[in-house]
């Protein structure tokens, strides 16, 4: 893959617009532009100014535009680079494109503006990830998350474990060269304290995952129960709208309705399901295989139950049936303001929201159940959260060879061992900021990126 050509691509989305942005980067940035824009020299024009002026070949006037200039090193590449601020039609800025083509430019891969700036170092992996998920992020949560990590929040933080970990890896790394010699240069006890603190930093850092995924994707969130327990009421409470058919006719959802819902900067998938029971209706019956199978892919389900037509022992029933997927179940009584007393329910059932759905009462309770499960006190904190499944992996991995490391040393495994140890919770915290990479890592990150980006 060649990273000396200079590189051009649309920066804003296709399609029309007030503006369209097009980006070159490279050695031959300034000069490719300064050949057709007139009528300014910006080979001679300071970094970091924005001039205006005109596309113009061949005496052919292609639009009127704004040239911003960003000399290197003082630029997102590191590489000279010029964004041209042209009129928002396809055709003109796909006609200025082909002109940059012919004076010499190329058209850039998916991510490589971005891949660039991590070679030059202006940034390391993980804040180039980061890059990617500024841009996609939908809440509160998943911009404040992508920003910490794109600042490099998460990465001083692994800088500095790394760091430490060097510098016992090479006392050990130094004994294996004395071994005849029968000499310790590493401590045992300090490496052990080490490693024990290590492990008090990085697994919260791994339990932090399940926050940080459902902050970055949202939240697969099934509401299920019999028919006419007010599932849809709910759906419709919770989106503030009428986005479901109410009626008192059991079995009216037949399929399942999805929507988006943002509560506490998190994004849930809300999905109102057909009723489950055994029916004879084969259109209904199709609607209850696909709550089976929505149940399965679930990351959360909220069961609810009917209080004027359930029992305390048929809803104990439910629950448990949902018991052997291991996912959060949140438990719901609704139409509690129809009945005299709901305590028979709460107190068979633990940890049960009394609602109506109707009425809007208790929801805050159902809100505050929901935040509680995707770890709303790691979200609400400005401590690093782990979004990306990669760093996840890396992580979990860190974490299981720096607890082979603590059991060698607590059984006084030989120096060989420890080291082929911390070579590998090494390489693992490398991979994630880039200090260890290859071709292929870098083309699977990168090739997720918009062109332009």
């Amino acid at each position: 893959m060649n990273f000396t050509d200079t590189i051009v691509a649309l920066a804003t989305p296709a399609g029309v617009g007030a503006i369209g942005v097009i980006r070159l980067s490279g050695d031959r940035a300034i000069e490719i532009v300064n050949a057709v824009f007139k009528p300014k020299d910006l080979s001679t024009q300071p970094t970091h100014t924005i001039h205006y002026g005109r596309i113009e070949s061949a005496g052919r006037v292609y639009d009127e535009v704004v040239a911003s200039l960003y000399i290197a090193p003082r630029s997102y590449t590191k590489e000279n680079v010029v964004e041209i601020s042209c009129h928002g039609s396809p055709f003109i800025q796909e006609s200025i494109l082909q002109l940059f083509v012919e004076h010499g430019a190329r058209f850039a891969r998916p991510g490589e503006f971005t891949q660039r700036a991590f070679l030059n170092g202006a940034f390391d992996l993980a804040q180039a990830e980061a890059v990617a998920d500024v841009i996609a992020a939908d809440s509160a949560a998943a911009q404040n998350a992508a920003l910490h990590q794109l600042r490099g929040g998460f990465s001083k933080e692994l800088a500095a474990l790394r760091e430490e970990l060097i510098h016992f890896a090479s006392l050990i790394e130094l004994e294996l060269d004395f071994g005849e010699e029968d000499v310790e240069f590493a401590d045992r006890k300090d490496l052990e304290a080490l490693v024990n603190q290590l492990l008090t930093n990085i697994r919260p850092l791994v339990s932090s995952f399940r926050a940080g995924n459902a902050v970055k994707n949202g939240v697969a969130t099934v509401i299920v129960g019999k028919p006419n327990a007010g599932k849809s009421t709910l759906l419709n409470a919770l989106l503030n709208e009428d986005r479901a058919i109410v009626s008192d006719i059991a079995g009216t959802t037949r399929d399942s309705l999805e929507d988006e819902w943002t509560l506490g900067g998190i994004k849930f998938r809300l999905v109102d399901t057909a009723g489950l029971r055994e029916t004879s209706d084969v259109i209904e019956a199709l609607g209850v295989e696909r709550t089976q199978a929505w149940v399965k892919k679930a990351q959360v389900v909220i069961y609810m139950a009917d209080a004027t037509s359930e029992t305390p022992e048929g809803l104990a029933a439910g629950v448990e049936a949902l018991g052997a997927l291991d996912i959060p179940v949140i438990k719901l009584l609704n139409k509690v303001d129809q009945i005299a007393d709901p305590s028979a329910f709460v107190s068979a059932i633990p940890d049960l929201i009394a609602i109506s759905a109707k009425n809007r009462d208790g929801l805050n309770n159902l809100e505050t159940a929901l935040l509680n499960v995707v770890g709303l006190d790691q979200v609400s904190t400005n401590g690093t959260l782990v979004t990306n499944l990669r760093h996840y992996q890396q992580l979990l991995q860190t974490q299981e060879t720096l607890e082979g490391v603590l059991n060698a040393l607590q059984i006084g495994l030989t120096g060989d061992l420890i080291a082929q140890d911390l070579r590998y919770a090494l390489h693992h915290l490398g991979e994630i900021t880039g200090q260890i990479s290859n071709d292929d890592l870098l083309k699977n990150i990168f090739g997720k990126f918009c062109i332009g980006k």
